[in-house]
Parts: C-alpha cells; sequence; structure tokens
C-alpha cells in the first residue's frame, strides 16, 4: 500500500516538474523573441511515422529554389521544448539563410521514452527526403539541424537514416549537442554545474527522464551516444556549435575532435563567452548574429 502511494506520489511530482518546465520554457523563449518575430508564412504539416502522425512546421521561403531545406530539430532535453519554443528561431532561420525550413515536432519525454524521439525523426527525415522536391520550394537536398538534444537526434539521424536518403544530405548542424551521457565525467559538468539556464542537475534529470530509467550502459541505449557510434565516417559535412557556459561544452568539443579523426569535414564555433541555449532561445543578440552569419557562410559553401 505505502509503496503504491509512494510511486503514485512520485509520478504525480514528476507530471508537476515536466509541466512545469515546458510552460517555463515557452514562455521564457517568447519574451526573448518578443519584439523579434518575422511576420514569414508557415504552414503545420502531419508526418507519418511508426504507424502514427507528428506534427511539422513549414517555413517556405520563395527565394529558396537553389539552396537545400533545413530539416530543423528543436532542443528541450527530449523533455520540453515544441514548435512554439522554436518558432521566432525558425522564422529568423529561414529569413538569413534563404533556405526554407520544416521543423519537426518529435514526441516527448517521459510520456513517450528512448528511443521513440530517436526513431520519429528518423522515419520523419526519411519521409521528407522523399517528399523535398514537392514539399518545399528547394533543390530537393537536405541539412539536418538542431539544437541540445536536437543537435544529438540530428547527428543520430545522419548515422542512421537510409543509403537513397543519405544521398541526399548535404551537411549537418549540431548547435552544442549532448554527445555522451552525464556519467561520462567531462570536466565542465563539474565547472558549469551552475551560473547558467542549463545546470548540469537539470541536464541529469532530462536524460534520466528520456532513458526512462534505463542504464546508460543498456546495449539497447547505445545508439544514443553519437560518441559511442562507430560510424562517424557516413557524417556529412558538419558545423558544430559549442558555448563556453555549457556542461555541454567538452563532450561537443570532443565530437568535433572525433568527427574530424574520422575525416568528416567539421567546422568548428566555440562561442567563448555564450552560454547554452544562445543561439535559440535568448533573442537575436550579438552572440546570435554571429552565429548566424557563421551558419549562412558555411551554408554557402557547401556545394
Amino acid at each position: 500500500m505505502l509503496h503504491t502511494l509512494a510511486n503514485w506520489l512520485g509520478g504525480l511530482l514528476q507530471a508537476i516538474k515536466v509541466a512545469g518546465f515546458r510552460v517555463y520554457y515557452r514562455i521564457s523563449n517568447a519574451m526573448a523573441w518578443r519584439r523579434h518575430v518575422n511576420p514569414g508564412p508557415f504552414v503545420d504539416l502531419q508526418i507519418p511515422v511508426a504507424g502514427v502522425n507528428i506534427g511539422a512546421r513549414l517555413y517556405n521561403n520563395a527565394l529558396g529554389s537553389a539552396k537545400p531545406l533545413i530539416v530543423y530539430i528543436h532542443g528541450g532535453g527530449w523533455v520540453i521544448g515544441d514548435l512554439e519554443t522554436h518558432h521566432p528561431f525558425c522564422q529568423a532561420l529561414s529569413a538569413a539563410s534563404g533556405c526554407s525550413v520544416i521543423a519537426l515536432d518529435y514526441r516527448l519525454s517521459p510520456e513517450h521514452t528512448f528511443p521513440i524521439a530517436q526513431d520519429d525523426c528518423l522515419a520523419a527525415t526519411r519521409w521528407i527526403a522523399q517528399q523535398a522536391g514537392q514539399l518545399a520550394t528547394s533543390d530537393g537536398r537536405l541539412v539536418i539541424a538542431g539544437d541540445s538534444a536536437g543537435g544529438t537526434l540530428a547527428t543520430c539521424t545522419c548515422m542512421e537514416i537510409d543509403t537513397a536518403s543519405r544521398g541526399k544530405i548535404l551537411g549537418e548542424v549540431l548547435i552544442y549537442p549532448a554527445a555522451e551521457h552525464y556519467s561520462a565525467g567531462y570536466a565542465s559538468y563539474v565547472e558549469r554545474a551552475t551560473g547558467q539556464t542549463l545546470t548540469a542537475s537539470l541536464m541529469h534529470w532530462f536524460w534520466d527522464t528520456y532513458l526512462g530509467g534505463l542504464s546508460p550502459t543498456d546495449t539497447s541505449v547505445q545508439r544514443a551516444f553519437p560518441l559511442r557510434a562507430s560510424a562517424l565516417a557516413s557524417l556529412p559535412p558538419t558545423l558544430l556549435v559549442t558555448a563556453e557556459k555549457d556542461p555541454l561544452r567538452d563532450e561537443g568539443k570532443a565530437y568535433a575532435e572525433a568527427l574530424q579523426e574520422a575525416g568528416v569535414a567539421v567546422t568548428h564555433a566555440h562561442f567563448a563567452s555564450a552560454e547554452h541555449g544562445f543561439a535559440c532561445s535568448q533573442g537575436p543578440h550579438a552572440d546570435f548574429r554571429d552565429f548566424m552569419q557563421r551558419l549562412t557562410t558555411w551554408l554557402a559553401q557547401l556545394d
């Protein structure tokens, strides 16, 4: 009886915490971008994945006919974040790059634990690769991009996608991705444990919630950790962004080095005064503008 009650209370507290963080994330992003929302057009879509549909949002850029379609995977620790939290950023991305952008609304934990988010992104990207020429104004090729947990999902998608779809992927953009489990012991988890929005303890909670109680050593979850992958050489040219004030700083740097050692063409941009979230969640400040300039330059050089 007491055990059942304890489980019920634990589940209730978890649900309250998840709901609270989701509301906070949406409101804080809206406030950061409140004076900078681009009024450009967009349309919501449904994409079939594994017997269900997930949401997506297409930002069609009429000038993008000679440019790739950017598939964007939002961050938020696989627990928070959605099409709304990253809506202003995706509008800004489309406007700055001249590319059409399609953002994915993959299913979140704890309602849908690993590997649902990863499988959703993989299936959705396959579908987009097949439809790209008719779906949006683009040259039919793709760039897969994402921030934080979305950066992790982006690179995992590029590694696991089928050969035909992979042939259409020009590059990947990984914005401060989570490349390893927190138990790996990178120094930045200690040095940047607190003092910025993403703390080490919050990242612990994100990983624990996403894995749904599975151990990071379990064979079934190894594909969640890009730094453990054996298929790095198959990855396309990569723009990888890290931030100094970020628990994920060192694993991001390590992933850039691992990609270089595997022969991948890597452009690593480190932002020495920025914190995790600067690119998507803090509005168009100086570091954001610097990032967007680097991104558009990198995109222009892909061919």
